[in-house]
């Protein structure tokens, strides 16, 4: 068996951060060839997700998972440092992995994935338990149609960029929304949620988003916010860029229903979701009678088909939904923006 060695420096490999501006050069999505050990050179997607101080964890599949979910091929752990980069199989970091040691360090039962940066693509071969080779060519963002929607004429217009007069705070409706108006026209998450004035029946919303490019953080703590409609159903607002796609990630509905696919882009890319929501219904003696039913439209993609929604969500804004509700944004703490809100009513 071939083995990698990796040499241990105190308690961390330290490295040094590669230059950034307000975009990631290296985060999001690539594609291109791959060759281990005897099998034949096939296509792949691969998905890079950084994780700060020039660290990325990258997610090879055979294919986008666009339109169906698709198995990781390889998941590794690495950096990029000036032309150069280095990754190994994403594997425990502790002495479970360990197969040996020499006088030079310890041995690890893992791949070393290393290679330069050649004329903007990836270029590299794989040596250690797995042997092979890669090249990767980076990818412009994905272009999204949805976005930019104009509203019918119809629609009530929640946010077109020029004021926060539709909305309250959640908490103190007689204070001033403390939102956010950007020079893009977008509005940015602080000081509290805010909820719609006006309450909605059934509806369709239309609502684009992006989220803050927080490589440090992690789960719940990246870039975190909710879309609730009725102010208590949510739809999660999360960076959950290459990432599984459950049910508490962007475009899950909490401990209800996980997105079909994960369509979550890279941070700083503007999103969008439309949603066609369905009210629960009441009898006379205020029995439901039927439950709230939603459909949700990440970036273009269907991800939730006409699903049930058999209660309230966390955070929701009360506890009852006997009655109509507004549209809450949530403020999590994380600089998440907004623009082109509006909703077409149904009923």
């Amino acid at each position: 068996m071939n083995k990698m060695l990796i040499t241990i420096i105190g308690a961390a490999v330290l490295v040094q951060a590669h230059a950034q501006t307000t975009v990631d050069p290296y985060m999001g999505d690539w594609r291109g060839t791959l060759q281990v050990g005897d099998n034949k050179e096939q296509p792949v997607a691969v998905t890079m997700i950084p994780r700060g101080n020039g660290r990325y964890e990258a997610k090879f599949f055979n294919a986008f998972g666009f339109t169906k979910r698709v198995p990781v091929l390889h998941q590794l752990d690495g950096f990029f440092k000036d032309a150069n980069f280095k990754f190994i199989d994403a594997i425990p970091f502790d002495a479970s992995s360990i197969v040996g040691t020499t006088t030079n360090g310890v041995v690890f039962n893992t791949s070393l994935w290393s290679g330069v940066i050649d004329k903007g693509a990836l270029v590299g071969t794989i040596n250690g338990k797995k042997q092979g080779k890669f090249r990767l060519s980076y990818l412009a963002p994905r272009s999204n149609t949805a976005l930019g929607q104009k509203p019918p004429t119809n629609a009530t217009v929640l946010f077109d960029g020029k004021n926060l007069n539709a909305w309250v705070l959640q908490d103190n409706k007689a204070a001033p929304v403390k939102w956010k108006i950007m020079d893009d026209g977008s509005m940015q998450v602080n000081g509290g949620n805010i909820v719609s004035k006006e309450s909605f029946g059934d509806h369709k919303l239309h609502i684009e988003f992006k989220l803050p490019y927080m490589p440090f953080a992690s789960g719940q703590g990246r870039a975190n916010s909710g879309v609730y409609l009725h102010g208590r159903y949510e739809v999660q607002v999360l960076d959950s860029y290459g990432l599984e796609g459950a049910d508490n990630e962007c475009g899950g509905i909490y401990q209800v229903s996980k997105p079909a696919v994960n369509m979550c882009y890279p941070p700083l890319q503007w999103q969008c979701y439309d949603i066609t929501f369905r009210t629960p219904r009441f009898d006379n003696a205020m029995k439901k009678t039927a439950n709230a039913r939603i459909t949700v439209v990440h970036n273009g993609v269907v991800i939730h088909d006409n699903i049930e929604l058999p209660g309230l969500t966390g955070g929701a804004i009360e506890n009852s939904e006997g009655r109509l509700g507004g549209l809450m944004l949530q403020d999590h703490g994380n600089p998440v923006q907004f623009r082109n809100i509006w909703v077409e009513k149904l009923n």
